[in-house]
């Protein structure tokens, strides 16, 4: 809490609960005129007084007590300090010194009674209250602290799992460009520039700090595919198709990238035959429901959902939405392959 505002709590308590005792007094006396109203607010002000010049005075405890006990103790002297300068003032000559009068120090053994009763005590119940809120506030400020902490670890693994990400998909993909210049092949040329269109599109989002949108995504998967069908012309089919609600929520760098090139590797590689994929990105409420299916080989089916490039997905996916995400993998009967991913169709990085 802020400090004036603290002090301008404590000033008004103080102010409504002395001159309303002081009141309730000058009831049951029946005065007629807030005498002992006036008084116990003048008692009551001076102990908040003491209570918050001890509170950074002295600077430097030399005398090694706690600082809440001078507190406690500065007020317990302020009152009945306070009610005898009050009780002298108010005294006519004739008649000081005042405790030569039976009603006058009655009334001032009352007050002191009273305010000796009731401000210690009160003074103890603000300072559990201050360390209360003091210890919350202490809380709040290591969970923010720990939060960022964690947030800062985790893109610092999601950029070192990105980094993992595409050079191994470029040096897979230059060792097919050099196979085919050793060998004479036109079709090197074509596969180059195959290349330098999807990394036109896919590097810029490697290194940017922001999470691209689906849309990008899906542009980086179609340069892709282009490229791996010339590779292999005969043996590679593909469809990409996604609706327009999906095109701007925002999902992790190059995931979708990784399914695919899981689906190529795994699946179509191997296959004498070859095969194809479809990708299918739609919006049902809050999800985002993706999906890679091929036709490939897959290796009987023994390889699914084993490779690192999953096993590095599932982590990326969960640094990035947490228990919000799931993948799930299933091996198509006799050939094929279908990975299935739900994400939350969020329109501002997580």
């Amino acid at each position: 809490m802020n400090t004036n505002r603290r002090l301008w709590l404590h000033i008004r308590f103080t102010a409504l609960f002395s001159s309303g005792l002081g009141y309730v007094v000058d009831l049951i006396f029946n005065y007629g005129v807030p005498w002992f109203a006036f008084r116990t607010l003048a008692v009551g002000m001076t102990a908040l007084f003491a209570f918050e010049v001890f509170a950074k005075w002295p600077v430097k405890n030399m005398l090694g007590i706690p600082r809440w006990v001078l507190q406690v103790l500065a007020v317990g002297c302020a009152v009945p300090l306070t009610t005898l300068v009050l009780w002298s003032f108010a005294t006519p000559l004739k008649e000081w010194p005042f405790w030569q009068s039976g009603d006058r120090l009655m009334e001032f053994g009352f007050v002191t009674f009273i305010g000796l009763l009731v401000a210690p005590w009160m003074a103890l119940g603000v300072l559990v209250r201050q360390k209360d809120a003091f210890a919350r506030e202490q809380e709040v400020a290591f969970e923010l602290t720990r939060s960022q902490l964690e947030r800062r670890e985790q893109d610092a693994r999601l950029q070192l799992m990105q980094a993992q990400v595409s050079p191994h998909f470029l040096f897979n993909t230059l060792a097919n460009v050099q196979a085919l210049v050793d060998t004479g092949s036109p079709r090197a040329g074509l596969i180059l520039r195959a290349l330098t269109k999807y990394l036109r599109s896919a590097v810029p989002r490697i290194s940017q700090d922001s999470l691209p949108t689906l849309h990008q995504e899906l542009v980086s998967v179609r340069a892709y595919l282009d490229l791996m069908q010339m590779r292999m012309p005969d043996r590679l089919e593909y469809s990409v198709t996604g609706e327009t609600a999906t095109e701007h929520i925002f999902c992790p760098p190059l995931f979708l990238m990784t399914l695919v090139e899981n689906a190529v590797r795994h699946g179509i590689d191997p296959s004498e035959t070859g095969g194809r994929i479809d990708v299918d990105v739609r919006r049902t409420g809050s999800c985002c429901h993706i999906s890679v299916k091929d036709t490939g080989a897959w290796n009987g089916g023994k390889t699914h959902g084993t490779g690192s490039g999953l096993k590095t997905l599932r982590t990326r996916l969960k640094l990035t939405y947490g228990k919000k995400a799931a993948l799930r993998l299933q091996y198509i009967e006799p050939n094929g392959f279908l990975a299935e991913l739900e994400i939350p169709a969020e329109h501002e990085p997580a």
